[in-house]
């Protein structure tokens, strides 16, 4: 029998080698693919209603440094904790009903391959391996940080994050979706959350959009209210410190007297690649004291930032006097990046009361930021 020619052999070989490993290979890339639903979604409004002790994860900011070639090295840590506490709680008293992602998800959100390669299948691990609804909210890596609606860099990017997002939030026309934005709301419990892209924060259409689903909230139910969106009213990181970045502006500006007006008590940012928690404290139309609790959690994978400084916030202050506002920087970053950690916040529900817990990853597996990794939010009752 004649000897089979080295080239041959070596095709046989190819030939294996891509067969066992064909289903490792990334899909052609033409468009983003939907991230997949949960295998528990969330119930109805109506059906929930008698929900008081849950828990909820929250983060933001996991780009990467090899996005579009590779699976998020750092996120993938994030995430492989995440699944363990959820599974950890599932049987326990508040187990985890959902995650809200505060903000860019990827490097370049114009580009499809970033958000299947790097992107998507993470978080399909935390919707089907987890059985968790995922929340996203735009961050400027995702839809670039353009106030025109009409801008071509902005149209290309929202797309990509629509066509993510198509199986995990409510669709156009929708009572909980502002049709053509990536804002949205739901309800689960006793607590109401919006999302909505701080990138356009001067948008008077989201603006109003998120005003309606305060007005007509019922209280008695929705005894908490969080709001979710990538950049922070305050910060101390380089987006902020002596820098008040355009949205910045804009929130101190429109969202956070409508905060104050309609009783949001937790926000959840990101854009700062840190740990930070501040307390705005002020008085309602009646003279009751009341705060706004404010997470800047952007450990999800992006490279860390340090402390830069204080922001100045006397005009801010002066500006809300009829609510005698008062800022207090409840935990503060690191000065180096190294005294940051990866991580993510299990934010625990029961009844009137909220606490969180911190939770760091890998090298930050010890991260303490209130010299504990535990915080009560709001005043307890």
């Amino acid at each position: 029998m004649p000897a089979i020619p080295r080239l041959t052999v070596r095709s046989l070989l190819v030939l294996s080698l891509t067969a066992a490993g064909a289903a490792a290979q990334p899909p052609a890339v033409d468009s983003v693919h939907a991230i997949t639903r949960p295998r528990e979604p969330l119930p109805s409004e109506g059906a929930s209603a008698g929900v008081t002790r849950f828990s909820f994860i929250v983060y933001g900011d996991t780009r990467g440094r090899r996005d579009g070639a590779d699976v998020q090295y750092e996120h993938s840590l994030v995430v492989e904790s995440m699944l363990r506490t959820i599974d950890r709680m599932r049987a326990g008293p508040d187990p985890v009903r959902f995650i809200l992602q505060s903000g860019d998800a990827v490097v370049n959100g114009r580009d499809p391959a970033q958000w299947n390669v790097s992107f998507v299948g993470l978080i399909n691990r935390l919707t089907t391996q987890g059985g968790v609804p995922y929340f996203l909210a735009p961050g400027n890596h995702d839809v670039t940080s353009a106030a025109d609606l009409a801008n071509p860099g902005r149209q290309a990017g929202l797309a990509n994050y629509l066509r993510a997002m198509s199986q995990l939030i409510p669709p156009d026309g929708a009572t909980r979706r502002l049709t053509g934005y990536p804002a949205y709301a739901f309800g689960y419990g006793n607590t109401f959350v919006l999302a909505f892209d701080s990138n356009i924060a001067d948008d008077s259409t989201q603006l109003a959009w998120v005003r309606s689903q305060l007005v007509g909230l019922d209280r008695r139910r929705y005894r908490h209210v969080v709001a979710f969106f990538h950049h922070p009213a305050f910060s101390s990181g380089p987006h902020g410190g002596a820098t008040v970045e355009r949205p910045t502006a804009a929130l101190r500006a429109k969202y956070m007297p409508l905060f104050r007006k309609y009783d949001v008590q937790l926000l959840v940012t990101g854009h700062e690649h840190l740990f930070e928690h501040w307390v705005e404290r002020y008085r309602d139309s009646t003279g009751r004291a009341r705060r706004i609790d404010q997470l800047v959690s952007g450990g999800g994978g992006a490279p860390l930032y340090g402390y830069q400084g204080e922001p100045d916030l006397r005009a801010y202050v002066a500006a809300a006097a009829a609510d005698s506002v008062r800022v207090e920087h409840l935990a503060r970053p690191g000065l180096d990046p190294g005294d940051n950690a990866y991580h993510y916040i299990v934010v625990h529900v029961d009844g009137e009361r909220l606490w969180l817990d911190v939770i760091g990853v890998d090298w930050g597996s010890n991260f303490r930021p209130y010299r504990s990794a535990r915080q009560t939010l709001g005043d307890v009752p």
